[in-house]
């Protein structure tokens, strides 16, 4: 699917399992000749060159959306390169923070209305942006152009990420999603419900892999990851844990007295 009008990308070279083809740095565009950009990606001199190049210079501000390095770490050094300022949750989050961003604000991109989204679950201090005038969602890594995100305690949080994804699925004016990795996806409010769907699914299992007793993580993630390459059952396992600590805080499961992350766990009732 085609970008939306005024919206031009530039992948960073930093494939890799985690980050798929790469970061997705995007450039929005006004009716002037001043843009803002999302997410600068890695510190990679060759890919921050590429960005401040396409934008001719003129550069009013950098978002970050969260602060991972495959999404903020050239922010201090494009902002070098240009003059323009970071804004972010907060320095917390992302260092080279300039201006922090409230939950409900408007950038304004060239005279188009970016609004800030406060979406937590995969990091504290994420955020996502919509483009008013055409419904797009710029993401983040809330979800992905193809796959899952993984949520990865104590950073990553499954309940704030249910609740984020909910809150982005009550979005009225909502069309298309930009992820930080992968392709654009045409219709955002579907690839959130399969979101919603695939997380209660696999709290599902880990409930049901519980059923015939104690059990650790990795006996968890032999059962219901059994089909996943072993090679990917330690991440995996993370987000296993994320199910985990919210079944505990609803008191569903717990693990054996003084057991740490790995357990075993057990259904409470």
């Amino acid at each position: 699917m085609p970008l939306p009008n005024g919206v031009q990308v530039i992948l960073a070279p930093n494939p890799s399992m985690m980050t798929g083809p790469g970061t997705n740095s995007y450039l929005v565009w006004g009716p002037g000749d001043r843009c803002v950009v999302i997410d600068p990606g890695p510190d990679d001199a060759g890919h921050l060159r590429a960005i401040a190049t396409a934008a001719h210079g003129v550069i009013k501000a950098i978002l970050v959306t969260h602060g991972h390095h495959d999404h903020d770490a050239g922010a201090a050094n494009l902002r070098a390169l240009t003059g323009a300022p970071v804004l972010a949750w907060g320095r917390a989050g992302v260092p080279a923070t300039d201006q922090p961003l409230a939950d409900g604000a408007v950038v304004d991109a060239g005279g188009r209305a970016l609004r800030v989204l406060h979406t937590p679950g995969h990091r504290f201090d994420h955020l996502c942006f919509l483009l008013e005038d055409a419904g797009a969602l710029f993401a983040g890594d809330l979800v992905a152009g193809v796959g899952t995100v993984v949520i990865i305690p104590p950073e990553g949080d499954l309940a704030d990420y249910l609740t984020s994804l909910d809150r982005l699925l009550a979005l009225p004016t909502l069309r298309t999603i930009l992820p930080a990795h992968g392709p654009v996806v045409e219709d955002g409010p579907a690839l959130l419900r399969e979101y919603v769907a695939h997380r209660l699914m696999r709290e599902r299992q880990v409930l049901a892999a519980l059923a015939s007793g104690p059990a650790t993580i990795p006996m968890i993630v032999a059962t219901i990851y059994a089909d996943v390459d072993p090679a990917l059952h330690a991440m995996a396992g993370r987000s296993v844990l994320a199910h985990l600590i919210k079944l505990e805080r609803e008191g569903r499961v717990a693990r054996a007295a003084g057991a740490a992350d790995d357990g075993p766990w057990m259904l409470t009732g």
